[in-house]
């Protein structure tokens, strides 16, 4: 099982204040906005660290937290979600209050000092060394505010793969990180000048920065990626229907990318599906869209329609996939963490024994259909499991109403048995790359080599 993704940086507390705006000042041209909610939530690095955590993976954030209300409150936004080592900051923390009506932003108001002076020492330092160890892979989310520096001569041992997302107020990033991931404005600054555009920026990057590869974001358009060694190209964002607000986009490529490589896929594939989850992360409405989980809901429901009707009335997004899932491995986990993230929820419409047996032939399913749905309950990725008795999840889909049925990478070209219950529906279908070389049929077939 590949270790923790352990996120290193400045945690900010981002807030939207949403209102209507159907008037003008009587002192001054402005608008006045009439408050409806408040909505907090983590930014920086602790929003990247949330948002790994909530496609399922173990996450560790390393972060400097103030004893202030702000403080406070970002703890009580991640604890429960993440594990996260503290280190002192001095100062206040920063806040970033938007001010909206109607899906726009008017003004933003920054607030808070707080900066980290100094490594961590002593048992702090021990337990930030014990993280790095298991890290399966390391996020470096830097923020300007003396985290990513403070912990330097740490990084410096660490045998896992490092994405490093920079900030011009930042220090340079280690010598040979796996992927460093600037946007085109912070590329300009880190690029020698001349600046001749993000190709050239990209390639330049990874020998001023010593790097194995840097992926230079492009927003809308994608990124453009540069190897060690001079071969560059671009990756196109998938073909979607836009959004606005492009708050956190950047935070949601690292944190994808950062799993990706945590999961030993190539850097090129980790940068793709950066791409494809921070535009679908636009598209689903950015940092604003971040929903409480079921947990903060209230009582958690206990079935798979439960959830269903809570998330529809929530306005949220609800994701279903189905299978057998017979012998849980990790090319299952890698897609049921991508599928969770399309949404609010993941609700796996399970293929019950007998039905997994017509599928698969009379010596499947290895694994009984309570057991099977046990262990994939047990996933922080996965909100509900369904079993069918059918012969496709078509019934099922019909009874939960997904907005989004996730396939895996296999389907990929081919008319799927449940496609009218979906298009009955209007749900989107989404296919999801495989894992390579990961499969039940392998591991049988190794079991009885063995």
């Amino acid at each position: 099982m590949n270790g923790p993704l352990v996120v290193i940086g400045d945690t900010l507390l981002d807030v939207d204040i949403e209102g209507s705006a159907e008037r003008l000042a009587p002192d001054a041209p402005v608008p006045v906005v009439d408050v409806e909610a408040r909505h907090p939530r983590p930014g920086g690095a602790g929003l990247a660290a949330l948002l790994a955590a909530r496609d399922g993976a173990e996450v560790v954030l390393v972060t400097a937290l103030a004893d202030d209300e702000s403080g406070r409150t970002l703890r009580g936004l991640l604890n429960g979600r993440l594990r996260v080592v503290p280190v002192p900051l001095r100062g206040s923390t920063v806040c970033k209050t938007r001010v909206r009506a109607a899906g726009q932003t008017l003004v933003r108001l920054d607030t808070g000092d707080g900066h980290v002076v100094g490594g961590p020492a002593g048992e702090l330092a021990r337990t930030v060394r014990s993280a790095l160890r298991t890290a399966g892979a390391v996020l470096v989310s830097d923020y300007g505010r003396g985290m990513a520096g403070s912990l330097l001569d740490l990084l410096g041992d660490v045998d896992a793969p490092i994405v490093w997302d920079p900030h011009p107020k930042g220090p340079s990033p280690l010598a040979g990180c796996a992927l460093i991931t600037p946007s085109e404005s912070e590329a300009r600054l880190l690029c020698p000048p001349p600046y001749a555009g993000p190709d050239e920026a990209a390639r330049r990057l990874v020998k001023a920065l010593h790097a194995r590869a840097v992926a230079v974001t492009l927003g809308a358009d994608g990124a453009v990626l540069a190897h060690e060694g001079g071969h560059h190209t671009r990756i196109p964002p998938p073909l979607l229907d836009g959004g606005h607000d492009v708050c956190g986009a950047g935070d949601r490529f690292a944190a994808a990318a950062a799993l990706a490589l945590r999961d030993r896929l190539p850097v090129e594939d980790a940068v793709a599906l950066g791409v494809g989850e921070a535009a679908r992360f636009v598209e689903a409405g950015g940092a604003a869209a971040i929903r409480p989980s079921r947990a903060q809901m209230g009582d958690r429901p206990r079935t798979a329609i439960e959830i269903a009707d809570l998330v529809r009335a929530n306005g949220g997004r609800l994701i279903a996939t189905g299978g057998c899932f017979d012998l849980l491995h990790a090319g299952h986990v890698s897609l049921l963490r991508r599928a969770r993230a399309l949404g609010d929820a993941l609700i796996v419409c399970l293929n019950s024994d007998a039905s997994a047996r017509r599928l698969k032939g009379p010596n499947r399913p290895v694994v009984g259909q309570q057991d099977r749905a046990e262990v994939l309950g047990a996933l922080g990725c996965v909100d509900a499991v369904m079993i069918f008795d059918e012969d496709t999840p078509a019934e099922a889909i019909e009874r939960l109403r997904p907005h989004v049925w996730v396939k895996g990478g296999d389907y990929s070209g081919r008319e799927l048995p449940e496609a009218e219950s979906l298009r009955k529906l209007g749900a989107e279908t989404v296919v999801l790359a495989s894992v390579p070389g990961r499969s039940t049929t392998g591991i049988i077939a190794a079991m009885h080599a063995a």
